[in-house]
């Protein structure tokens, strides 16, 4: 008898053939990809037709010399890519933009983070004063640009007329190449101030006051306080910011189109206007190609480097 019942359970676990897929489902997934290809098709169009199509097209073009309405006329292989690294021209506007880049992105995060540990503070009128330290995320580039080109003016810009105040030898700001990178330098952090010390401010406000109240008790001091509790818990906002911030001084364009030129001298010719200038201006789209993939090439380098030397610094 048991062995019967064996026979039975064998058969009946063994002769369990696999249920067919139904229609049900086979529409269900049928539905599923169309809704994919429905919210994900336009914005892949936009992006092949604005960002994946012309990035291949500036690739392609780098290898060739170009007529005067940016077609390719002769192939040059890397010859584009050696005149470039070794004209001193492209070379000295690397260094101009490199200093440009750390300078904008140390001072950006240094000032936007004494803004915010200061706003953080319970003082009287703090209120006013952060509003008034990002009230300049609603300022464009083009009416900045107006404003710190009459303070840089020589005959009546504020900093002529304190020079003039404290009998001070008077500098033509945006003239003069030894101070117009400094001054294209101050205007950036200007007008990166108002992003920057929203963002860490924010970040402070989720800093628990418990610490604080704890490490005061303990007698820890203000400043071990702020290395030692503040920005540990702020690295992954502050990691952020400096990311962010780098990666937009590499291309700063309006400020620099609008105040300078480029000039005096190739001072502030940083990477992206000379792109634009030998792009727009002298026709050269093959060499202005080859610029393009090489600024690509370094944002790219440097942005790795910062994620492996201070990601790892980064306590979540």
């Amino acid at each position: 008898m048991q062995q019967l019942l064996r026979g039975k359970s064998k058969s009946t676990i063994t002769a369990q053939p696999l249920a067919p897929v139904s229609a049900t489902t086979k529409t269900s997934r049928w539905t599923d990809r169309s809704y994919a290809v429905l919210f994900l098709g336009p914005s892949l169009l936009v992006l092949s037709v604005f960002v994946f199509w012309p990035m291949l097209k500036t690739i392609y073009l780098s290898f060739f010399l170009t007529d005067t309405y940016g077609r390719a006329t002769v192939f040059t292989g890397i010859s584009n890519y050696v005149g470039v690294l070794t004209d001193p021209a492209y070379l000295s506007s690397l260094g101009a933009t490199l200093l440009y880049v750390l300078a904008v992105t140390g001072l950006t995060i240094g000032l936007g983070l004494v803004l915010a540990v200061t706003a953080n503070q319970q003082l009287k009128g703090i209120s006013f004063f952060k509003t008034l330290f990002s009230s300049t995320m609603g300022i464009s580039v083009s009416v900045a640009a107006i404003f710190w080109l009459f303070a840089f003016n020589p005959s009546v810009g504020v900093f002529a007329q304190i020079a003039q105040a404290l009998h001070l030898p008077e500098i033509n700001w945006l003239a003069d190449p030894h101070y117009a990178l400094l001054a294209v330098i101050m205007t950036t952090v200007w007008m990166n101030l108002g992003f920057t010390f929203l963002i860490l401010f924010g970040a402070l406000q989720q800093v628990p006051s418990s610490l604080y109240e704890a490490a005061d008790i303990a007698g820890v001091p203000g400043r071990t306080q702020l290395f030692k509790v503040t920005l540990p818990l702020i690295s992954p906002t502050l990691f952020f910011v400096a990311t962010v911030t780098l990666i937009d001084a590499f291309k700063s364009f309006g400020l620099i189109d609008l105040m300078t030129a480029g000039g005096p001298s190739n001072a502030t010719n940083l990477l992206v206007y000379r792109v634009y200038q030998d792009a727009f201006l002298n026709g050269n789209v093959g060499q202005a190609s080859t610029e393009s993939v090489i600024l690509t090439a370094i944002i790219a380098v440097i942005t790795l480097i910062q994620f492996k030397l201070f990601g790892k610094r980064v306590t979540y």
